[in-house]
């Protein structure tokens, strides 16, 4: 992933992709996590993917084999989840997609690299500790880099990517931002 920020998006229907995607566009931002939260992620996913060539659209809240396949069948070039699944970890591994696994705990850090990832979601940030926390973890486990999501924006982000473990930051409040200011 070449994305500082990984803005995580949840839309109720698959139109309003077009709106939400140009804002993030118009604030420099090319990348979206299109979560499976709602019903509509898979074709809200292949649309974006075709509309969007130049932005990196992955799935987030993929918490399964069967909704990473589908993911991937729309076109998504990373997939999240918030929590660590093996089968979700092997079919990205076998497919050649980024799988960014959320991760919080040493037990967690030490599966996701026993199955070959380096990278890993953070999540929910601001409740597990954020920096301070990742920073302890990072100490037994030098080779993670991480994706703190929950509780980041503009506001904390200069402070995350100010540490060399930081991969990129992801959040909803991205896209409020930007919708806020482009989306009207």
């Amino acid at each position: 992933m070449s994305h500082r920020i990984i803005p995580v998006v949840t839309l109720k229907s698959a139109d309003e992709r077009t709106k939400v995607l140009n804002a993030l566009k118009k604030e420099g931002i090319l990348c979206a996590e299109i979560c499976f939260r709602t019903e509509c992620a898979e074709e809200a996913i292949r649309l974006a993917v075709k509309e969007f060539p130049d932005m990196e659209i992955g799935a987030g809240t993929v918490i399964n084999k069967k909704q990473c396949e589908l993911a991937l069948q729309a076109g998504a070039k990373f997939i999240v989840s918030p929590g660590l699944s093996e089968d979700v970890a092997l079919l990205c591994k076998e497919k050649n997609v980024p799988y960014y696994p959320g991760c919080v705990t040493p037990t967690e850090i030490m599966k996701a690299l026993e199955l070959g990832i380096t990278v890993v979601k953070f999540f929910p940030a601001h409740i597990y500790g954020g920096l301070k926390a990742m920073k302890a973890l990072a100490a037994p486990f030098p080779q993670i880099k991480f994706i703190p999501t929950g509780g980041v924006d503009s506001n904390s982000i200069e402070e995350y990517f100010a540490w060399e473990k930081i991969y990129a930051v992801g959040g909803s409040s991205f896209v409020k931002e930007a919708l806020e200011k482009w989306g009207k």
